[in-house]
Protein backbone atom coordinates (compact mmCIF):
# COMPACT_ATOMS: atom_id res chain seq x y z
CA UNK A 1 0.00 0.00 0.00
CA UNK A 2 1.14 3.64 -0.95
CA UNK A 3 1.62 6.12 1.50
CA UNK A 4 -0.17 9.06 0.89
CA UNK A 5 0.49 12.75 2.89
CA UNK A 6 -1.31 16.15 2.55
CA UNK A 7 1.06 18.76 1.97
CA UNK A 8 1.22 20.64 5.28
CA UNK A 9 4.75 22.01 5.55
CA UNK A 10 4.82 25.91 3.75
CA UNK A 11 6.12 29.15 4.26
CA UNK A 12 6.47 31.85 2.16
CA UNK A 13 9.63 34.57 1.99
CA UNK A 14 9.93 37.31 -0.56
CA UNK A 15 12.74 37.98 -2.32
CA UNK A 16 15.00 40.27 -0.86
CA UNK A 17 17.58 40.72 -3.62
CA UNK A 18 20.15 40.04 -5.61
CA UNK A 19 23.92 39.84 -3.98
CA UNK A 20 26.60 39.86 -7.15
CA UNK A 21 24.55 41.91 -10.19
CA UNK A 22 26.66 45.36 -9.41
CA UNK A 23 29.34 43.42 -9.24
CA UNK A 24 28.57 41.31 -12.86
CA UNK A 25 25.96 42.25 -14.52
CA UNK A 26 23.96 39.40 -15.70
CA UNK A 27 24.24 37.21 -12.35
CA UNK A 28 22.24 36.76 -9.49
CA UNK A 29 22.80 34.98 -6.66
CA UNK A 30 20.58 33.42 -3.84
CA UNK A 31 21.51 32.05 -0.81
CA UNK A 32 20.04 30.63 2.41
CA UNK A 33 21.21 34.10 3.75
CA UNK A 34 19.06 36.55 1.37
CA UNK A 35 16.07 34.27 0.20
CA UNK A 36 14.14 31.17 1.25
CA UNK A 37 16.96 28.46 0.59
CA UNK A 38 16.64 25.77 3.65
CA UNK A 39 20.33 25.27 2.99
CA UNK A 40 23.19 26.57 0.45
CA UNK A 41 24.03 22.47 -0.86
CA UNK A 42 21.80 22.60 -4.01
CA UNK A 43 21.26 19.40 -5.58
CA UNK A 44 18.30 19.26 -8.47
CA UNK A 45 16.60 22.36 -10.00
CA UNK A 46 13.53 21.68 -11.90
CA UNK A 47 11.70 24.45 -14.17
CA UNK A 48 7.69 23.96 -14.01
CA UNK A 49 6.27 27.56 -15.76
CA UNK A 50 7.41 30.23 -13.50
CA UNK A 51 8.20 28.10 -10.84
CA UNK A 52 11.54 26.66 -9.86
CA UNK A 53 11.71 23.13 -7.59
CA UNK A 54 15.05 23.21 -6.09
CA UNK A 55 16.00 20.25 -3.73
CA UNK A 56 18.80 20.99 -1.11
CA UNK A 57 20.55 18.70 1.14
CA UNK A 58 17.46 19.33 3.58
CA UNK A 59 15.25 21.02 2.23
CA UNK A 60 12.56 20.84 -1.22
CA UNK A 61 11.78 24.42 -1.79
CA UNK A 62 9.42 26.47 -4.52
CA UNK A 63 10.39 29.52 -6.00
CA UNK A 64 7.58 31.46 -8.51
CA UNK A 65 10.00 34.70 -9.08
CA UNK A 66 8.87 36.58 -6.32
CA UNK A 67 7.85 34.16 -3.16
CA UNK A 68 9.72 31.35 -1.54
CA UNK A 69 7.69 28.63 -0.40
CA UNK A 70 9.61 25.32 1.70
CA UNK A 71 6.97 22.68 0.85
CA UNK A 72 9.13 19.88 2.50
CA UNK A 73 11.52 19.16 4.67
CA UNK A 74 13.37 16.12 3.62
CA UNK A 75 17.11 15.15 3.59
CA UNK A 76 19.21 14.08 0.60
CA UNK A 77 17.07 15.37 -2.69
CA UNK A 78 19.20 14.13 -5.68
CA UNK A 79 16.85 14.56 -8.19
CA UNK A 80 13.59 16.10 -9.69
CA UNK A 81 11.58 15.77 -13.10
CA UNK A 82 8.48 17.54 -14.13
CA UNK A 83 6.15 15.67 -16.84
CA UNK A 84 2.51 14.94 -16.87
CA UNK A 85 0.70 17.45 -13.48
CA UNK A 86 3.14 15.95 -11.31
CA UNK A 87 6.85 16.07 -9.63
CA UNK A 88 8.54 13.58 -9.40
CA UNK A 89 11.25 13.55 -6.94
CA UNK A 90 14.31 11.02 -6.01
CA UNK A 91 15.57 11.07 -2.81
CA UNK A 92 18.58 9.14 -1.59
CA UNK A 93 17.46 8.21 2.37
CA UNK A 94 13.17 7.74 1.47
CA UNK A 95 12.85 6.42 -2.28
CA UNK A 96 11.03 7.77 -4.91
CA UNK A 97 8.70 10.43 -4.56
CA UNK A 98 5.36 11.55 -6.80
CA UNK A 99 3.61 15.13 -6.16
CA UNK A 100 0.32 16.07 -7.92
CA UNK A 101 0.23 19.38 -7.01
CA UNK A 102 -1.78 18.44 -3.57
CA UNK A 103 -0.79 15.01 -2.66
CA UNK A 104 2.47 13.18 -1.56
CA UNK A 105 2.84 9.84 -2.80
CA UNK A 106 6.16 7.91 -1.51
CA UNK A 107 6.99 4.70 -2.93
CA UNK A 108 9.57 2.59 -1.08
CA UNK A 109 11.22 -0.73 -0.31
CA UNK A 110 8.12 -1.27 2.23
CA UNK A 111 5.80 -0.40 -0.01
CA UNK A 112 7.14 -1.35 -3.67
CA UNK A 113 9.02 -3.39 -5.43
CA UNK A 114 11.43 -0.10 -5.83
CA UNK A 115 15.03 -1.74 -5.86
CA UNK A 116 16.41 0.25 -3.20
CA UNK A 117 15.35 3.80 -1.35
CA UNK A 118 18.29 5.32 -2.85
CA UNK A 119 16.89 7.00 -5.82
CA UNK A 120 19.54 8.35 -7.84
CA UNK A 121 18.33 9.18 -11.21
CA UNK A 122 14.28 9.40 -12.76
CA UNK A 123 13.44 10.11 -16.54
CA UNK A 124 10.12 9.98 -18.21
CA UNK A 125 8.71 8.23 -21.17
CA UNK A 126 5.52 8.41 -21.71
CA UNK A 127 3.32 6.81 -19.04
CA UNK A 128 6.37 5.45 -17.93
CA UNK A 129 9.12 6.51 -15.14
CA UNK A 130 12.66 5.19 -15.32
CA UNK A 131 14.33 4.98 -11.90
CA UNK A 132 18.00 4.81 -11.36
CA UNK A 133 19.02 3.41 -7.85
CA UNK A 134 21.90 2.81 -5.92
CA UNK A 135 23.20 -0.69 -4.85
CA UNK A 136 25.81 -1.14 -1.98
CA UNK A 137 28.65 -1.55 -4.22
CA UNK A 138 30.85 -0.90 -0.80
CA UNK A 139 29.47 -4.03 0.82
CA UNK A 140 31.35 -6.66 -1.53
CA UNK A 141 28.29 -7.53 -3.31
CA UNK A 142 24.61 -5.83 -4.96
CA UNK A 143 21.69 -6.54 -2.12
CA UNK A 144 19.87 -4.22 -3.73
CA UNK A 145 19.66 -1.18 -6.39
CA UNK A 146 19.14 -1.20 -9.91
CA UNK A 147 16.96 0.25 -12.73
CA UNK A 148 12.89 0.01 -12.53
CA UNK A 149 10.59 0.73 -14.63
CA UNK A 150 6.98 1.87 -13.21
CA UNK A 151 4.17 2.76 -15.00
CA UNK A 152 1.74 3.82 -12.65
CA UNK A 153 0.32 0.33 -11.37
CA UNK A 154 3.14 -1.90 -12.33
CA UNK A 155 6.81 -2.35 -11.53
CA UNK A 156 9.80 -4.01 -13.68
CA UNK A 157 12.98 -4.22 -12.38
CA UNK A 158 16.19 -4.50 -13.75
CA UNK A 159 19.59 -5.96 -12.09
CA UNK A 160 22.69 -7.58 -12.70
CA UNK A 161 21.16 -10.77 -12.17
CA UNK A 162 18.30 -10.41 -14.88
CA UNK A 163 20.07 -8.03 -16.81
CA UNK A 164 22.64 -6.76 -19.32
CA UNK A 165 23.27 -3.93 -16.48
CA UNK A 166 27.17 -4.24 -14.91
CA UNK A 167 26.33 -2.67 -11.68
CA UNK A 168 23.49 -1.80 -9.70
CA UNK A 169 24.80 1.74 -8.90
CA UNK A 170 22.81 4.00 -11.55
CA UNK A 171 24.14 7.49 -11.46
CA UNK A 172 22.31 8.79 -14.98
CA UNK A 173 19.27 7.71 -17.20
CA UNK A 174 18.26 9.59 -20.52
CA UNK A 175 15.75 8.85 -23.05
CA UNK A 176 16.39 8.85 -26.61
CA UNK A 177 13.35 7.42 -28.78
CA UNK A 178 13.49 3.55 -28.20
CA UNK A 179 16.92 3.84 -26.04
CA UNK A 180 17.69 3.95 -22.56
CA UNK A 181 20.85 5.42 -22.28
CA UNK A 182 22.17 4.60 -18.64
CA UNK A 183 24.97 5.77 -16.17
CA UNK A 184 26.84 3.35 -14.39
CA UNK A 185 28.99 4.55 -10.91
CA UNK A 186 32.18 2.46 -12.03
CA UNK A 187 31.18 0.14 -15.37
CA UNK A 188 30.29 2.72 -18.16
CA UNK A 189 27.87 3.28 -20.01
CA UNK A 190 24.82 0.98 -20.91
CA UNK A 191 22.13 1.10 -23.62
CA UNK A 192 18.40 -0.70 -23.50
CA UNK A 193 16.50 -0.68 -26.73
CA UNK A 194 13.94 -2.47 -24.61
CA UNK A 195 15.49 -6.28 -25.94
CA UNK A 196 19.26 -5.74 -26.14
CA UNK A 197 22.00 -4.44 -23.43
CA UNK A 198 25.06 -2.85 -24.71
CA UNK A 199 27.71 -1.39 -22.33
CA UNK A 200 30.23 0.66 -23.32
CA UNK A 201 33.41 1.52 -21.12
CA UNK A 202 37.05 2.31 -21.33
CA UNK A 203 38.23 -0.81 -22.43
CA UNK A 204 35.68 -1.04 -25.75
CA UNK A 205 34.96 1.92 -26.36
CA UNK A 206 35.71 5.75 -26.62
CA UNK A 207 34.59 6.42 -23.18
CA UNK A 208 36.91 8.12 -21.23
CA UNK A 209 35.94 7.30 -17.51
CA UNK A 210 33.61 4.36 -16.13
CA UNK A 211 32.15 6.70 -13.17
CA UNK A 212 29.58 8.26 -15.18
CA UNK A 213 27.45 11.13 -14.21
CA UNK A 214 25.28 12.35 -16.30
CA UNK A 215 23.73 11.97 -19.99
CA UNK A 216 22.36 14.55 -22.19
CA UNK A 217 20.74 13.75 -25.92
CA UNK A 218 21.11 16.07 -28.26
CA UNK A 219 19.84 15.05 -31.82
CA UNK A 220 21.97 11.73 -32.58
CA UNK A 221 24.74 13.44 -30.20
CA UNK A 222 24.65 11.35 -26.96
CA UNK A 223 27.04 13.87 -24.35
CA UNK A 224 28.09 12.00 -21.42
CA UNK A 225 29.86 13.97 -18.18
CA UNK A 226 32.56 11.49 -15.97
CA UNK A 227 33.88 11.32 -13.01
CA UNK A 228 37.71 12.33 -13.70
CA UNK A 229 37.44 11.76 -17.70
CA UNK A 230 36.24 15.21 -18.51
CA UNK A 231 33.12 14.78 -21.57
CA UNK A 232 32.54 12.06 -24.30
CA UNK A 233 30.35 12.60 -27.11
CA UNK A 234 28.95 9.64 -28.93
CA UNK A 235 27.01 9.50 -32.05
CA UNK A 236 26.19 6.01 -32.23
CA UNK A 237 29.70 5.36 -34.31
CA UNK A 238 32.34 7.88 -33.26
CA UNK A 239 33.87 9.02 -30.18
CA UNK A 240 34.93 12.51 -29.66
CA UNK A 241 36.93 13.51 -26.11
CA UNK A 242 36.99 17.03 -24.40
CA UNK A 243 38.90 17.06 -21.42
CA UNK A 244 41.28 19.46 -19.75
CA UNK A 245 44.40 18.58 -21.97
CA UNK A 246 43.00 19.06 -25.25
CA UNK A 247 40.17 21.24 -24.92
CA UNK A 248 39.11 24.34 -22.85
CA UNK A 249 37.17 22.16 -20.42
CA UNK A 250 38.34 23.59 -16.82
CA UNK A 251 38.14 19.97 -15.14
CA UNK A 252 37.97 16.78 -15.58
CA UNK A 253 34.56 16.65 -13.14
CA UNK A 254 31.74 17.09 -14.84
CA UNK A 255 28.57 16.82 -12.87
CA UNK A 256 25.94 18.54 -15.30
CA UNK A 257 25.66 19.29 -19.02
CA UNK A 258 22.70 20.97 -20.56
CA UNK A 259 22.27 21.71 -24.48
CA UNK A 260 21.35 25.46 -25.72
CA UNK A 261 20.85 25.47 -29.02
CA UNK A 262 24.25 24.93 -30.31
CA UNK A 263 25.99 25.50 -27.25
CA UNK A 264 26.60 22.96 -24.46
CA UNK A 265 26.69 24.22 -21.00
CA UNK A 266 28.99 21.89 -18.52
CA UNK A 267 28.92 22.20 -14.74
CA UNK A 268 32.07 20.99 -13.04
CA UNK A 269 33.45 19.82 -9.82
CA UNK A 270 35.73 22.92 -9.18
CA UNK A 271 36.46 24.44 -12.20
CA UNK A 272 33.11 26.23 -12.42
CA UNK A 273 31.06 26.20 -16.00
CA UNK A 274 32.27 26.05 -19.42
CA UNK A 275 30.22 26.91 -22.28
CA UNK A 276 31.08 24.93 -26.07
CA UNK A 277 29.76 26.21 -28.85
CA UNK A 278 31.46 23.49 -31.38
CA UNK A 279 34.33 25.43 -31.42
CA UNK A 280 35.67 27.99 -28.51
CA UNK A 281 35.25 27.54 -24.96
CA UNK A 282 34.52 30.49 -22.65
CA UNK A 283 34.55 29.55 -18.78
CA UNK A 284 32.71 31.04 -16.10
CA UNK A 285 34.40 30.64 -12.50
CA UNK A 286 34.56 32.34 -9.44
CA UNK A 287 37.38 35.00 -10.60
CA UNK A 288 35.16 36.34 -13.73
CA UNK A 289 32.02 36.31 -12.96
CA UNK A 290 28.76 35.98 -10.22
CA UNK A 291 29.37 32.34 -9.42
CA UNK A 292 29.45 32.11 -6.04
CA UNK A 293 31.34 28.62 -6.03
CA UNK A 294 33.56 26.67 -8.81
CA UNK A 295 32.00 23.32 -7.41
CA UNK A 296 28.67 22.99 -9.66
CA UNK A 297 26.11 20.13 -8.99
CA UNK A 298 23.20 21.14 -11.13
CA UNK A 299 22.71 23.18 -14.16
CA UNK A 300 19.04 23.78 -15.60
CA UNK A 301 17.86 25.81 -18.32
CA UNK A 302 14.65 28.06 -17.78
CA UNK A 303 14.72 30.54 -21.67
CA UNK A 304 17.78 31.94 -21.36
CA UNK A 305 18.26 31.71 -17.69
CA UNK A 306 20.83 29.30 -16.63
CA UNK A 307 20.17 28.19 -13.10
CA UNK A 308 22.80 26.99 -11.58
CA UNK A 309 23.08 24.71 -8.48
CA UNK A 310 26.27 24.80 -6.09
CA UNK A 311 27.72 23.14 -3.00
CA UNK A 312 27.46 25.00 -0.15
CA UNK A 313 26.85 28.31 -1.92
CA UNK A 314 23.11 28.33 -2.92
CA UNK A 315 22.30 29.06 -6.69
CA UNK A 316 23.51 31.61 -9.19
CA UNK A 317 21.40 32.36 -12.07
CA UNK A 318 23.23 33.76 -15.42
CA UNK A 319 21.27 35.49 -18.20
CA UNK A 320 23.00 33.98 -21.02
CA UNK A 321 21.12 36.39 -23.72
CA UNK A 322 23.27 39.26 -21.89
CA UNK A 323 26.44 40.66 -23.29
CA UNK A 324 29.27 38.79 -21.82
CA UNK A 325 31.08 40.17 -19.24
CA UNK A 326 34.53 40.93 -20.25
CA UNK A 327 36.44 41.10 -16.84
CA UNK A 328 39.94 41.70 -15.91
CA UNK A 329 40.40 39.67 -13.49
CA UNK A 330 42.51 36.77 -14.54
CA UNK A 331 42.75 33.49 -12.97
CA UNK A 332 45.37 33.67 -10.05
CA UNK A 333 45.63 30.03 -11.03
CA UNK A 334 45.27 28.99 -14.15
CA UNK A 335 45.06 25.17 -13.89
CA UNK A 336 44.99 22.97 -10.87
CA UNK A 337 44.73 18.89 -11.39
CA UNK A 338 45.10 16.00 -9.05
CA UNK A 339 47.83 13.29 -10.60
CA UNK A 340 48.18 9.91 -8.20
CA UNK A 341 48.99 11.78 -5.00
CA UNK A 342 50.67 14.94 -6.41
CA UNK A 343 48.71 18.80 -6.90
CA UNK A 344 49.60 20.09 -10.10
CA UNK A 345 49.38 23.74 -10.51
CA UNK A 346 49.64 26.32 -13.57
CA UNK A 347 50.75 29.73 -12.04
CA UNK A 348 50.11 32.59 -15.33
CA UNK A 349 51.40 34.96 -12.81
CA UNK A 350 53.14 35.76 -9.67
CA UNK A 351 50.20 35.41 -6.29
CA UNK A 352 50.46 34.21 -2.95
CA UNK A 353 48.80 31.00 -2.05
CA UNK A 354 47.90 28.87 0.42
CA UNK A 355 47.93 25.05 0.07
CA UNK A 356 46.37 23.11 3.09
CA UNK A 357 45.19 19.52 3.62
CA UNK A 358 42.02 18.29 5.33
CA UNK A 359 40.96 14.91 6.58
CA UNK A 360 37.20 13.95 5.56
CA UNK A 361 35.49 15.52 8.60
CA UNK A 362 37.20 19.51 7.59
CA UNK A 363 40.07 18.95 10.24
CA UNK A 364 42.78 20.50 8.61
CA UNK A 365 45.83 17.77 8.68
CA UNK A 366 49.02 20.38 7.35
CA UNK A 367 50.07 23.36 5.29
CA UNK A 368 51.60 21.73 2.07
CA UNK A 369 52.78 25.38 1.25
CA UNK A 370 52.49 28.84 2.21
CA UNK A 371 54.32 31.95 0.09
CA UNK A 372 54.66 33.44 -3.10
CA UNK A 373 54.31 31.51 -6.52
CA UNK A 374 55.58 33.12 -9.31
CA UNK A 375 54.76 32.40 -12.86
CA UNK A 376 55.28 29.30 -14.08
CA UNK A 377 53.84 25.28 -13.00
CA UNK A 378 54.33 23.11 -9.66
CA UNK A 379 54.05 19.34 -8.50
CA UNK A 380 53.16 19.55 -4.61
CA UNK A 381 53.30 15.80 -2.80
CA UNK A 382 51.48 16.36 0.88
CA UNK A 383 53.08 15.11 3.74
CA UNK A 384 50.69 12.33 5.40
CA UNK A 385 51.42 9.64 7.73
CA UNK A 386 48.50 7.46 6.60
CA UNK A 387 47.02 6.56 3.50
CA UNK A 388 43.28 7.82 2.73
CA UNK A 389 41.52 10.13 1.13
CA UNK A 390 41.49 13.90 1.71
CA UNK A 391 40.45 17.23 0.90
CA UNK A 392 42.84 19.73 -0.71
CA UNK A 393 42.21 23.23 -1.02
CA UNK A 394 44.41 25.59 -2.85
CA UNK A 395 43.82 29.42 -2.49
CA UNK A 396 45.42 31.96 -4.33
CA UNK A 397 43.69 35.59 -4.12
CA UNK A 398 40.17 35.50 -5.21
CA UNK A 399 41.45 31.64 -6.09
CA UNK A 400 39.14 29.27 -3.66
CA UNK A 401 39.25 25.73 -4.98
CA UNK A 402 38.62 22.57 -3.16
CA UNK A 403 39.77 18.59 -4.66
CA UNK A 404 39.49 15.67 -3.49
CA UNK A 405 42.91 13.47 -3.09
CA UNK A 406 43.77 9.76 -2.55
CA UNK A 407 47.00 9.02 -0.94
CA UNK A 408 48.38 6.10 -1.05
CA UNK A 409 51.68 5.64 1.28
Amino acid sequence: MRRNFILVFAFFVAVTASNSFAQHPGWTVYDSSNSGLFDDWVRAIAIDGNDKWIGTGWSLTKFDGTNWTAVIQVPGISTIIVGGGNKWVGNHYGGLMKFDGTTWTIYDTSNSPLPDIRVSAIALEGSNVWVGTLGDVYAGGHPGGGLAKFDGTNWTLYDTLNSGLPDNWITAIAIEGNNKWIGDYDDGLVKFDGTNWTVYDTLNSGLPDNDVRVITIDGNNKWIGTWGGGIAKFDGANWTVYDTLNSGLPDNDVYSLVIQGSNIWAGTMGGGIAKFDGTNWTVYDTSNSGLPSNDITVLTLDGNKLWVGTFWQGIAVYNTAGVEEKSNIKNQISKMEIIKNKICLSVPKAVEADIKLYDLCGREKNTVYSGTLTKGNYVFTPNVKKSGVYFVRVTAGNYNVTKKITIIK
